[in-house]
This record gives structure tokens, sequence and C-alpha cells, in this order.
């Protein structure tokens, strides 16, 4: 008798990051007014760009705008599955956040992502710090959001 073969989804090891590929994120994620409001209002945000449908018609995008921390959020979400489910230590720092193009509601965010340097840790063996820099484009491939993170990963187990 045979065993079932067992697949765990995950992210990837130290090891199997390799600098300068394009990890690309799927599927992609619409953004929703429910979703601003209520992130918008959980985190005690009052701008009304993002709540008050009046006012921000008369303002420059003539719309309300995603609330760019839900976009952020989004955009480093999307990309756990693929990347750091289960094989991040912790996250070290985020450094050139950008927002280039608003997002709506009613836009989808699609995130890429691409290894932009790693080395192993200098105090805590068996880890490594990887760079990542993360693209958001909306679905008319317009970039509206990017960031550079630095995280701490596990190496591969030994066997």
């Amino acid at each position: 008798m045979s065993e079932q073969p067992v697949i765990t989804q995950r992210g990837l090891y130290f090891e199997e990051l390799e600098p300068g590929t394009l990890y690309q994120h799927r599927p992609g994620r619409t953004m929703t007014e429910t979703d601003n409001v209520l992130f918008t209002t959980m985190t005690m945000n009052t701008q009304a760009l993002h709540l008050d449908a009046a006012w921000s018609a008369e303002q420059p995008f003539g719309q309300r705008l995603m609330n760019s921390m839900f976009t952020l959020a989004t955009l480093v979400g999307q990309s756990v599955a693929q990347l750091t489910q289960g094989t991040i230590v912790a996250q070290l720092g985020m450094n050139d956040i950008s927002f280039p193009h608003p997002l709506f509601h009613g836009d989808t965010l699609y995130t890429e992502t691409v290894v932009t340097a790693k080395r192993l840790s200098a105090s805590r063996p068996g880890q490594g710090i990887v760079v990542m820099e993360h693209t958001g484009r909306n679905q008319s491939g317009v970039v509206v959001a990017k960031a550079s993170r630095t995280a701490l990963f596990l190496l591969l187990p030994a066997t």
C-alpha cells in the first residue's frame, strides 16, 4: 500500500529565492468601497478623500481614493502565499514606499516581486536576510504602489 503524496503550501526558503527573478502573485484583488470604508474607519482615519463621496467629487481626482495603507497592506499580503508563508522569521523593515497613481473603488491590484538582494545573517545562524521590491499595478498595468521590504528568512531545514 503506497502512501498518499502530501503537498503543503508554503513560501520559499532563503536558498530558493533568486535575486533578479520576477515573482508574479495571483490572483489579483479588486478593491471595493466596503474595503476602503471599513479599513479607513477601523484605523481611525477621518480623511474625507476616503469617506466623503460628495466632497471627493470636487477634488482633483473627482472621486474617493483607496486608502494607501490598505493598498500597501494588500501589496505585501499578495506575496505571502508564494514567498513567505511559513518561511519568514520576521519583517525587518520597509523603505522607498510610493504611490505614483491612485487606486479607486473597483480597480484590481496585481502585485509582483523582485528579490533584489540576499545574504546570510551574521547574528542568526540558520537564517538569511532578503530584500524584496514589491510593485503593484492596476488592471491597466499602471504602477500604483511600490515598496522595498527587508525580511529575515529561514534556511532550508537539514534533511
